[in-house]
């Protein structure tokens, strides 16, 4: 196995990232206990039997670890990757048979992003990468965000709903957002705007992939996004283009 330290290269992170899609979608592949943890509200059992296989895998290779499932673990030193993971992103639509789901890993370092990936855990063939200067993927094929520039012209993702049309052209809620973002970075989505908050696990990945893809990301109250605190929550926006960047975080700051 690899052992990965801030003197590793991109590529053996993203390398070591894969290993725990693998891993994940083969306990996930393999379930059918849907039922809560009975630990925490809207856990589900299967959550933590995928974060023991993915910190399997990242506790092996030397890496610290911020779970949603988990919290902190591992050895977090100045010389440590710390893989910041949500190992089901997607309950509920897992649950419910919505094939739409997805493990979402980002691995930083001090100085930020070093690579990140997702991956649609209903087929483990669908996956989003990016490293820091080497572009974001989908299934190896680079990828760029649309060309859109006006709201009203614009399909964008959410999470939670605003309290009034914000006069976009349609909006979608999937109900995994890091798979909906990345769908941003393709040009699937022309923005993404988290009407809620979520911890980091949910959205770092992608916005690493989004911003390598060459889309504009940002946060609500302008706070960074790389957070490493089990409590810390932020509000994402990500835009296509810098035109639609304030009128997409105008949404949240409207509703």
């Amino acid at each position: 196995m690899i052992k990965l330290s801030v003197a590793s290269s991109n590529d053996d992170i993203l390398r070591v990232l894969h290993e725990v899609a693998d891993a994940t979608y083969e306990v996930l592949a393999s379930n059918t206990d849907w039922g809560l943890s009975g630990k925490r509200a809207t856990q589900y059992s299967v959550d933590l039997r995928a974060d023991a296989a993915a910190l399997e895998v990242l506790h092996g290779a030397g890496c610290a670890v911020l779970s949603e499932e988990s919290g902190r673990t591992g050895d977090w030193n100045d010389d440590a990757i710390i893989v910041v993971m949500d190992p089901l992103d997607g309950s509920t639509n897992a649950s419910r048979r919505v094939p739409w789901y997805a493990t979402a890993l980002a691995a930083i370092d001090s100085n930020g992003h070093r690579a990140s990936l997702v991956a649609n855990q209903f087929t483990n063939t669908d996956r989003w990468t990016a490293t820091t200067g080497g572009g974001a993927f989908h299934n190896g094929v680079r990828i760029a965000p649309s060309s859109c520039t006006r709201l009203s012209d614009a399909v964008v993702g959410v999470s939670g709903l605003p309290k009034r049309h914000p006069g976009w052209a349609q909006f979608r809620a999937l109900g995994a957002a890091a798979l909906d973002i990345c769908l941003v970075a393709q040009g699937t989505l022309d923005g993404w705007v988290d009407l809620s908050s979520h911890g980091a696990w949910d959205y770092l990945a992608s916005v690493h992939i989004c911003a390598e893809a060459g889309a504009v990301v940002g946060e609500i109250l302008d706070r960074p996004l790389i957070v490493t605190e089990h409590v810390e929550r932020r509000s994402p926006v990500v835009a296509a283009t810098p035109q639609l960047f304030d009128p997409l975080r105008a949404v949240r700051t409207d509703s």
